[in-house]
């Protein structure tokens, strides 16, 4: 390979990193938030309304998009936008950030069942054993022995949120063609701001939001932090920046490559949780979190080519970059 282009996949590996990290710190930002007297719904759209404000530009410059593939771009929104982060944010409020995220990693394997029982696509043995050890290494992080000792309602948020990310790799998969007709991952991401920052003000009612929460100090494990500062942290860094570095860095790198490094959002977001929050895990839930990601590494490194007759281990992440969580792809 010629020195340009291992430059280039450093690049994109080092762009790939900073999106993991920068989607990681979303949840340790706003949990503070909530805490504060934010509703989580109103976090979400903060967060939400903010960044598609950010990205106005390039939906204007797109606009096209809304006549070839608007089925896609209220898809994105709904549920890679809206879902994705609605759920994910309610779960903060009842679990830690690390559990709520850590569920949501149970996505990929989820997305296998989807192709082998709707798609009725065969699945190869690795990806089915990437789905055991995501299921089993999930029943050590809630710890099931113990009579499920996290809040239930808690865990069905996230698992919800889980479960939206299988419809945005869904939409991915369908939305991942090549050509001159392939929809622009940015005016994608631009218009499934702008979809989700219209359901969610009709979900979450800002009109009723406490702004006041706004103007004061937010808890961080002791420490006060500038409500506003946590505000523009989720809004410019973990929003915008992370979608935006995510769909630079899968250009760069194949979408296996870019789809296992942004496991690492799982990570981080633990790490920084248990650093900034105090939200210390015990040692079975870190072992089971470790092979949860494992699962998901199995279950959607090894995607063949489309068209391939050979069975499927995954649905690609492709183009674009989410949530929560989230790596998929346009």
């Amino acid at each position: 390979m010629s020195s340009q282009g291992n430059r280039g996949k450093g690049i994109g590996l080092g762009l790939a990193v900073g999106s993991a990290i920068a989607f990681g710190g979303s949840g340790v930002a706003a949990k503070p938030l909530i805490e504060a007297g934010l509703d989580p719904l109103h976090v979400v759209w903060l967060r939400v309304t903010g960044a598609a404000l950010v990205m106005l530009p390039l939906a204007v410059r797109h606009r096209a998009l809304v006549r070839r593939r608007p089925a896609l771009l209220a898809g994105f929104g709904l549920l890679g936008v809206a879902g994705v982060q609605a759920f994910y944010f309610a779960s903060l409020s009842r679990i830690p950030v690390g559990v709520a995220l850590l569920v949501e990693y149970l996505a990929p394997a989820l997305v296998l069942g989807w192709v082998r029982f709707v798609q009725r696509r065969p699945v190869t043995r690795a990806a089915a054993l990437g789905v055991v050890l995501a299921v089993g290494g999930l029943a050590c992080v809630v710890e099931i022995w113990s009579g499920l000792g996290f809040d239930a309602l808690g865990l069905a948020l996230a698992l919800a949120a889980a479960c939206c990310q299988v419809g945005y790799f869904v939409l991915s998969d369908q939305g991942s063609d090549s050509g001159a007709d392939a929809p622009d991952p940015l005016g994608v991401i631009a218009y499934g701001l702008l979809v989700g920052a219209l359901v969610l003000t009709v979900v979450a009612r800002p009109w009723g939001m406490d702004v006041s929460v706004l103007a004061h100090g937010a808890d961080m494990n002791g420490t006060d932090v500038p409500a506003w500062l946590l505000l523009a942290w989720i809004v410019l860094v973990a929003t915008v920046v992370a979608y935006v570095t995510g769909v630079v860095s899968v250009r760069r790198l194949s979408p296996q490559v870019a789809g296992v490094v942004a496991c690492l959002e799982a990570v981080i977001a633990t790490v920084l949780a248990w650093v900034l929050l105090g939200e210390h895990l015990s040692a079975p839930q870190i072992v089971g979190g470790a092979v949860v990601l494992l699962g998901a590494f199995i279950a959607q490194s090894s995607t063949p080519a489309k068209g391939s007759p050979e069975p499927v281990a995954g649905v690609a992440v492709t183009a674009v970059r989410e949530p929560s969580p989230h790596e998929t792809a346009v």
